[in-house]
């Protein structure tokens, strides 16, 4: 099997990176991983979609530090790949990233790969699937039971009126970007310098004001789904929890959180219910959920990591069990060809 990783940049990626991890496992398995990054990709006079990439030399890696150092090295064997060829493109690079210095980059994976799937090539997540996620809009046309009450706007008073019909406590943060970046949790105290903290969040575009879920304070739980259904391996769910770090309302790790293990209950698998129809329509093979008490905070359909802080604790290698996925997708392939198309492919 040959299976193309996109990543933001090749130079970029780090040991503990979910797509570092599932790389690796597939040069494990025996087979060819390609890392190519946004601005890699090329398509030639002859209508093929080529890419500058990069492979690791060796055959076995017991850790993804060596995996790293010969990637990113000299050793590293370095290509122009014919993306059509590949059997697998991931599209792990992560939009919100490039938003600020390289916006060009955001889309690349999605348009190359859009282009590269008409030859039969299987694409997750599911390039069309992943244009209607370029924000966090998308998030808004999951069923509104798992959902906290949510206003979208640039109107200041608009924000008022619902900070204090939410009496007077709401999260806000931009309809752009990622990783906690630019939220803030609006107080009853702070009705004075609420205009303050629109301006900060909407110099990047659209405000979401959120309704305050009270079971935030005790952090959030990451559970990832793949092919529609919660990451299972070994008896053992793909999640992890993450809880804040003094008085910083964020939970995400780079913004203080702490890492602890989850355990998956009723409800948050009835969550991932309610949200799997849409996850399968869409064609969103790996998904990361951030689940906030019963109601779901974020649904992470580009590049979700976390693959390793969920082996930690449950000493489960996830990553293997991706990749078997990829690997009878490709049977399923060398079966029927092209009688599914990349959607349908990408959740079987």
């Amino acid at each position: 099997m040959k299976v193309g990783f996109v990543v933001n940049d090749v130079n970029t990626e780090e040991t503990g990176y979910t797509t570092t991890r599932l790389a690796m496992a597939a040069i494990n398995r025996g087979h060819a991983a390609w890392i190519i990054g946004a601005g890699d990709f090329a398509y030639d006079a002859d209508e093929s979609v080529r890419a500058r990439a990069r492979s690791a030399p060796k055959k076995q890696y017991k850790s993804s530090d060596n995996y790293l150092a010969d990637l990113q090295g000299k050793k590293a064997q370095l290509e122009r790949i014919t993306v059509d060829d590949l059997d697998i493109l991931l599209l792990r690079n992560d939009p919100s990233s490039d938003q600020a210095q390289r916006a060009w980059a955001q889309g690349a994976g999605i348009i190359f790969g859009r282009v590269a799937m008409r030859r039969g090539l299987i694409v997750l997540n599911d390039p069309n699937g992943l244009s209607k996620a370029m924000n966090k809009m998308y998030f808004q046309l999951f069923p509104e039971e798992v959902r906290p009450r949510t206003l979208i706007t640039r109107d200041r008073d608009e924000i008022k009126d619902f900070w204090k019909a939410e009496g007077g406590r709401i999260v806000l943060k931009p309809l752009q970007g990622s990783g906690g970046q630019s939220v803030f949790l609006v107080r009853e105290s702070d009705g004075s310098n609420l205009n303050q903290m629109v301006d900060a969040v909407s110099r990047d575009g659209y405000v979401i004001a959120q309704e305050y879920l009270p079971a935030a304070e005790e952090g959030d739980t990451r559970l990832f789904l793949m092919n529609g259904q919660p990451l299972r391996h070994r008896g053992k769910y793909a999640a992890f929890r993450r809880v804040r770090s003094g008085d910083d309302m964020r939970s995400n790790i780079h913004a203080g959180g702490k890492l602890r293990e989850a355990v998956i209950t009723d409800t948050h698998l009835r969550i991932a219910e309610i949200v799997r129809p849409k996850v399968v329509q869409d064609g969103m093979f790996l998904v990361g959920l951030d689940i906030v008490g019963d109601k779901l905070m974020e649904i992470n359909v580009f590049s979700p990591g976390g693959l390793g802080s969920a082996q930690r604790f449950e000493k489960v290698n996830f990553a293997h069990a991706v990749i078997e996925a990829l690997e009878r997708k490709v049977e399923y392939m060398s079966y029927y060809r092209r009688n599914f198309d990349n959607a349908e492919m990408a959740t079987l």
